[in-house]
């Protein structure tokens, strides 16, 4: 700790602030070093009493946005989607609104109370910049029961993503722990067992493309950015993913897409799996990529 600056000390140990939050809480005098209102420049010495007080968010209203989305089935527990790539699933600090979560209650007028008044109906979650197949919860039942699906590790999941390299071997998985990245808490990376949760990714390779591999990856486990934070951990990181891989001038965002989802309808328990074609972003970089 000795010689690191506040701001930069604060940031790092505390999950979900980045420096420039970490900055802001100080210059509005929320940090204190040995009882005394600091600034964002001070160096710490070793011994020093470090508190924040972290002020409490301004409520967001969830209100209806007329945002297009495709429906791939609806009954009335449910609905599956095609999420399409840069809408985030629901409101967070920096985008508060527009959001899939708006546009379902334009589409719906009302969604079942989760236990999260920001994500309601949502039982899984896609990264903004993931495209493909998702599914909603319409009412409280259908809630819990795709719930334990999930924590029961029953829904297939299987994405679409092209990765740097040529993969070796053509099909097998990766098992390694996801905890928050040590040297910056906004993102997630392989860590020891002690600090992250444990995770498993299944993969087979679809085609070679020039000095990428275009592969079908099957989650076993659900961690935060899981197939973008293993497949970096082996050198293959995924093509246009700028936090934890590699900028393609052919492509404008992640080569990650939700192909196929399998789950038991909650009415019936018939068991049912929809699929989504690669957009049309994605095929346009196969046919661009060098």
């Amino acid at each position: 700790m000795p010689g690191i600056r506040l701001d930069k000390y604060i940031a790092e140990n505390c999950p979900g602030l980045s420096r420039t939050q970490a900055q802001k809480l100080i210059i509005e005098g929320n940090a204190t070093v040995n009882d005394t209102v600091a600034r964002a420049g001070l160096k710490l010495n070793a011994g020093d009493r470090v508190s924040i007080s972290i002020p409490p968010e301004k409520p967001v209203t969830l209100l209806p946005e007329a945002i297009p989305f495709d429906i791939l089935y609806e009954d009335n527990d449910l609905i599956v989607l095609d999420k399409p790539a840069g809408l985030p699933v629901h409101p967070a600090p920096g985008h508060p609104g527009h959001t899939l979560v708006n546009a379902l209650l334009a589409y719906l007028s009302a969604l079942p109370d989760t236990g999260n008044s920001l994500r309601p109906g949502i039982v899984h979650r896609l990264d903004m910049d993931t495209s493909g197949v998702m599914l909603v919860a319409k009412n409280r039942v259908a809630q819990a029961n795709l719930a334990d699906q999930f924590k029961a590790r029953s829904v297939t999941k299987v994405y679409l993503a092209l990765v740097r390299g040529r993969l070796s071997p053509e099909h097998g998985a990766i098992e390694a722990p996801i905890g928050r990245d040590p040297r910056n808490r906004k993102r997630m990376a392989v860590v020891d067992e002690q600090r992250g949760r444990p995770a498993r990714t299944g993969y087979r390779v679809v085609r070679y493309i020039h000095n990428c591999t275009l592969i079908e990856v099957k989650l076993e486990t659900g961690r935060t950015h899981q197939i973008r934070v293993h497949f970096a951990a082996i050198g293959h990181p995924v093509m246009g993913d700028t936090t934890y891989g590699v900028t393609s001038a052919c492509l404008s965002r992640q080569f990650l897409h939700s192909f196929r989802l399998g789950f038991n309808l909650p009415g019936t328990g018939e068991h049912v799996e929809f699929e989504s074609s690669l957009p049309g972003d994605l095929e346009q970089a196969l046919r661009e990529i060098r």
